[in-house]
C-alpha cells in the first residue's frame, strides 16, 4: 500500500495547471485562450494551460505553438494520433505540474469563470471540487433525459461513488493527480477513477453553456459506447445479470417441459403449435447470444489489458521555452512513450 505523499514544490513551477483536451476545435481556441487568460490573470496565482492535441487535423494545435510564443503560461501537447478523450486526459495530468489541476473542455461548455470558486474550495482543503451540471444549455431533451438516466444508473451498480450530473469538469490537489496517475489500466473511464481515488471532496453546481462555436464529436453512438465502457469498467452487474437470465429462463424452459409431459401423459393431449417453439428457441438464442456478448466485452478489456500498450504516445510538447531553444534547428522526432516515471 502506496501513503499520498505531498510533492515539494519549487517556486518556479505555476501553482494552478489547467488541462484542456482537444480534438479539431480550431474555431473556439481564441476565444477559449481570450477567456482562461483573463479569468486565471485575476487569480493573482502562477499557472499553466496544457492544451493536449489529440491528433486534429484542423490547425488548432498549429494556432495554440503560434500563441506560445506571447504567453509563456500556454504549453501544447500533441500526440501522435487520436487516442480519444479519456487517453488525452490522461496525457494532459501527466504533463500538468501544478498543485492543483482545473480539467475543462476547449468548447466552453464549462466556463473558465467557475476556476476562482473552485479554487476557493481547494484552498479551504478540499482535494477534489466537482462541478455538477444545474442545466444543460444547447443539449438535445433526448441527449439530457439519457445522460440523466445513465448516471442514476452507473451510481446504483458501481461500488464507487460515482457522482450524478458530473462530467470531467473538476479541481484536484497534486495528491488526487498522483493518486490517479498510479491508475494504469488502459480501458479508462476517467469520471470513475477519480470518484475511485477518494479523498475529500466538494461539489458546487454551475449551469452548462452552450458551445461557443463548432460541432460536438459525440454522436449518440459514441456516448453509447462510453456509456457501457462505464459500466462495465466499474460494476460487474451486467455478468451477474446475464447468469440470472440464464438461471430464469432455463427453470421456465424445465417447468413448460414438465408441464407439457404431464398433459401428455395424464390426459393424453399432445402439443401442436411449431411456430409457438420456433418463436421460443429464437427467443432463448437472442439472450444467448446477448449474455455472450456481455461476457466477451469483460474479456476483451482482460485481453486489452494483458497487452500493456502505452495509454498514448506524445509527439511533441511546445511551450515558449522549447520554441526558443529550437530557434537553433533541429527538433527531436522521436516519440515519447509516457508514464515510464508513473507511480
Amino acid at each position: 500500500m502506496t501513503a499520498l505523499v505531498p510533492r515539494v514544490r519549487t517556486t518556479t513551477e505555476p501553482v494552478i495547471s489547467l488541462v484542456i483536451p482537444f480534438y479539431n476545435e480550431r474555431d473556439v481556441l481564441p476565444e477559449c485562450v481570450t477567456r482562461l487568460g483573463r479569468v486565471m490573470d485575476g487569480t493573482g496565482l502562477p499557472f499553466e494551460a496544457v492544451f493536449v492535441d489529440d491528433g486534429g487535423r484542423d490547425g488548432g494545435a498549429e494556432w495554440l505553438m503560434a500563441q506560445c510564443r506571447g504567453r509563456e503560461w500556454i504549453r501544447v501537447v500533441r500526440l501522435s494520433r487520436n487516442f480519444g478523450k479519456e487517453a488525452a486526459l490522461t496525457a494532459g495530468l501527466d504533463h500538468a505540474r501544478g498543485d492543483a489541476v482545473v480539467v475543462l473542455d476547449a468548447d466552453l461548455q464549462d466556463p473558465p469563470e467557475c476556476i476562482p470558486a473552485m479554487i476557493e474550495r481547494w484552498r479551504a482543503g478540499a482535494d477534489m471540487v466537482l462541478m455538477q451540471r444545474r442545466s444543460r444549455g444547447g443539449e438535445t431533451w433526448l441527449k439530457r433525459t439519457s445522460a440523466h438516466l445513465f448516471y442514476r444508473l452507473l451510481r446504483r451498480l458501481s461500488r464507487s461513488d460515482i457522482p450524478a450530473d458530473t462530467g470531467d469538469f473538476r479541481l484536484m490537489s497534486r495528491r488526487a493527480v498522483d493518486a490517479v496517475r498510479r491508475l494504469d489500466e488502459r480501458n479508462r473511464y476517467m469520471k470513475g477513477l477519480f470518484a475511485w481515488v477518494g479523498l475529500p471532496t466538494e461539489v458546487l453546481r454551475y449551469d452548462r453553456e452552450a458551445r461557443f462555436a463548432g460541432r460536438s464529436k459525440w454522436g449518440y453512438w459514441r456516448l453509447v459506447g462510453l456509456a457501457l465502457e462505464g459500466i462495465t469498467s466499474f460494476s460487474v452487474a451486467p455478468l451477474r445479470w446475464a447468469a440470472a437470465i440464464g438461471a430464469v429462463a432455463a427453470l421456465l424452459g424445465g417447468g413448460y417441459g414438465l408441464w407439457i409431459i404431464a398433459k401428455a401423459l395424464l390426459l393424453g393431449v399432445m402439443v401442436r403449435g411449431y411456430p409457438s417453439l420456433t418463436a421460443l428457441i429464437t427467443f432463448l438464442g437472442g439472450l444467448q447470444l446477448l449474455t455472450v456478448g456481455i461476457v466477451g466485452e469483460y474479456v476483451g478489456k482482460v485481453y486489452l489489458e494483458t497487452k500493456q500498450r502505452p495509454i498514448y504516445l506524445v509527439r511533441d510538447v511546445v511551450d515558449r521555452a522549447s520554441l526558443r531553444r529550437e530557434s537553433a534547428p533541429s527538433r527531436a522526432a522521436a516519440l515519447e512513450v509516457p508514464r515510464a516515471d508513473a507511480g
